[in-house]
């Protein structure tokens, strides 16, 4: 019997890159949600910096270790930084903040769980040079053209928050 199942891993995230944060101001009227987010952002920046480094929220890791959607399914929810090299055009490495959120595995144990965390960065790794291939490679290269040319023309100074 072959069986065709077609799914391997499932991950889905927002991207938001760190360059393009102007503030970290919380709002007085911010939920406490936001407020923890803009907090984990800025720890984010503080640890990583700005370029080459991208925060994934709102992110999900899901695998099916059964061909069944009733049972062997390992849904993980995390958030942090993937950082590229210095083109941005492949994933280097992620700091992630990763959580088991639902299980269907009754055979599972705690120290399977937390070996997968590997396997939730490892699978993020991939995808995100799957995302970078869907992009428009060409502008990011071309961006990155601009501002090193920029650089040159002004004798190393391109201003600030770039």
């Amino acid at each position: 019997m072959n069986t065709e199942y077609g799914r391997w891993v499932e991950i889905s995230f927002d991207c938001l890159p760190l360059r393009s944060i102007r503030s970290f101001d919380i709002p007085d009227d911010a939920s406490p949600k936001l407020a923890e987010k803009m907090e984990r952002l800025e720890s984010a920046v503080a640890k990583h910096g700005v370029h080459n480094s991208y925060y994934l929220h709102n992110a999900a890791c899901i695998f099916h270790l059964t061909n069944s959607a009733a049972e062997g399914m390992l849904h993980y929810t995390f958030d942090g930084v993937v950082l590229t090299d210095e083109k941005d055009l492949a994933p280097r490495r992620c700091d992630l903040n990763i959580e088991l959120a639902k299980e269907t595995c009754d055979w599972i144990n705690q120290s399977v769980v937390e070996w997968m965390h590997e396997a939730v960065r490892q699978a993020l790794l991939v995808e995100f040079q799957r995302y970078i291939a869907e992009g428009d490679l060409s502008k990011t290269i071309e961006r990155i053209e601009a501002i090193e040319k920029e650089s040159d023309e002004s004798g190393g100074f391109v201003g600030m928050y770039l």
